[in-house]
């Protein structure tokens, strides 16, 4: 399967899951340089969740990234591996590559898990929903951030 086709596989499954919200649902957020430094929800998120949202295959961020899960099968290896993320990036600059990794490389195969305007090749039944809420969003970046020995 081609870059492009992984990508598109990804947010299918993520959509076909019904761990989507509703445009309506999105949060305001603002972007400063390379990150998004306020939170989308106005409580901290929860590495636990975060992590479980990680290694889920509804999550899918295994298909193409690997990290420091020794249990997880079948790892990605064509995008950035995860440990030491968290030394790597501030949570502002995680946030961002989650929420529209895009903006930082127009080229990038990763999904933009939380817009939702300017997408092409979207589904009619998917248009104008989100991959991740901001809840999750926010436990995927707590969990990121936690990770900060680097890789051996």
């Amino acid at each position: 399967m081609s870059s492009a086709g992984a990508a598109i596989a990804i947010v299918l499954a993520l959509l076909a899951s019904g761990a989507v919200a509703r445009a309506d649902d999105l949060h305001p957020y603002t972007i400063v340089g390379d990150a998004i430094p306020q939170p989308l929800t106005g409580a901290p998120g929860d590495p636990a969740r975060g992590r479980a949202i990680v290694v889920s295959r509804a999550g899918t961020c295994l298909l193409c990234h690997s990290g420091p899960f020794p249990d997880e099968k079948f790892q990605g290896n064509f995008s950035p591996d995860l440990t030491g993320s968290g030394a790597r990036w501030s949570q502002g600059q995680l946030r961002l590559r989650l929420v529209d990794a895009a903006k930082l490389n127009p080229d990038t195969i990763m999904p933009s898990y939380y817009r939702v305007g300017g997408l092409v090749r979207v589904g009619a039944a998917w248009r104008g929903k989100p991959i991740l809420s901001a809840e999750q969003i926010e436990d995927v970046v707590a969990f990121l951030a936690t990770l900060r020995d680097e890789a051996k």
